[in-house]
């Protein structure tokens, strides 16, 4: 597999999925970039057009480790990724990272800031960064992420990143499309500052505490073994994995060789047992029903005297009127008869 190129293709017309895929396995950056625009539209004939080139590249993707990163704000999610990346492409990895940026609900509005913020590795050549806005998505993950982990799987990466919000059902959207869930910690914190790590805590497949230099070492590793105790209160997950903690600095370079081979353990570990596969099936079927809701809603959002129906019943719901249930279901017996009609 040969490393990424940045050499652009001239477009002169609309691509066909034929010419996306065959510059994708060619591993053309910009085409890459172009074809996740593409699967991120909205507009009838682009998603279209999208599944045709999902299917497509699907017999080249399911290659790559994926691994989903998060921790509360201030952690250092960007920093521990650039250090964390540059690792893995010294070593011969290919890296792709998606990075979910946080939106505003009002505009729609995001930062997209990831590749300022991970500047050393937006350079490297075996490492891709795709900053995209979670938008209103539910879980503050971006529209059509698991389609991206394919293109980027297609197009020659071994490793992908999907670096969450980090916010409320964030880490559970990204659990759901990862191999290997990776949770970011800072040592003396306090409990009132990572209200969110039980929950969370039992999700992860390893904890790593960052920041751990300079004044800061002694701390971390005492957070280190009081989450290592903790795990150990956990049930036995059903993967059958014991989770690690480790500590890890991006400024002096520690505890980076380390995180991935926990990671490789983590998958030697669970292909061995089957679980890794088994994850995989499951995560799969989850995104098929996943689908068949969302595009029941659009179905739905987009016939015209279904639409009048529904912004009728967001007053009355919103007058005390009537429940969000039984308007729910009357919008619903209503588009099923309309179904009946044509």
């Amino acid at each position: 597999m040969g490393s990424p190129t940045r050499k652009p293709i001239q477009f002169t017309s609309r691509l066909t999925a034929d010419a996306y895929a065959k510059g994708i396995l060619d591993h053309d950056r910009v085409l890459l970039s172009r074809a996740i625009t593409l699967v991120e539209s909205r507009l009838p004939s682009d998603q279209l057009l999208s599944e045709e080139l999902i299917q497509k590249i699907l017999p080249h993707s399911g290659k790559s480790i994926r691994i989903g990163i998060t921790g509360i704000p201030g952690v250092g999610k960007s920093t521990f990724i650039e250090a964390f990346g540059k690792h893995l492409t010294s070593i011969g990895k290919k890296l792709a990272v998606l990075a979910i940026d946080p939106s505003s609900q009002r505009t729609k509005g995001s930062i997209l800031g990831d590749k300022t913020r991970m500047d050393e590795l937006s350079r490297d050549d075996n490492a891709f960064i795709r900053p995209t806005s979670a938008a209103n998505t539910l879980g503050g993950v971006a529209h059509k992420t698991r389609e991206a982990i394919l293109l980027c799987e297609a197009a020659g990466f071994d490793v992908i990143i999907v670096e969450t919000v980090g916010v409320g059902q964030s880490e559970i959207a990204v659990r759901s499309m990862v191999d290997f869930f990776l949770l970011l910690l800072i040592g003396g914190a306090g409990d009132e500052l990572q209200g969110i790590k039980k929950g969370i805590m039992e999700m992860a497949d390893g904890v790593v505490i960052t920041k751990a230099d300079g004044d800061h070492k002694k701390q971390a590793n005492q957070a280190k073994a009081d989450y290592q105790h903790a795990l150990h209160l956990f049930p036995v997950t059903e993967s059958r994995w014991t989770p690690k903690v480790l500590v890890s600095s991006a400024v002096e370079k520690i505890g980076l060789k380390e995180t991935w081979e926990m990671i490789e353990a983590y998958k030697a570990f669970t292909t061995t047992s089957g679980f890794f596969e088994l994850q995989r099936a499951n995560q799969n079927k989850n995104w098929f029903h996943s689908s068949i809701e969302e595009r029941i809603k659009e179905e739905i959002t987009k016939h015209k005297a279904l639409a009048e129906k529904i912004k009728k019943a967001e007053i009355q719901i919103a007058q005390g009127v009537i429940s969000p249930g039984a308007a729910s279901r009357e919008i619903v017996e209503n588009f099923i008869q309309l179904l009946g009609k044509q």
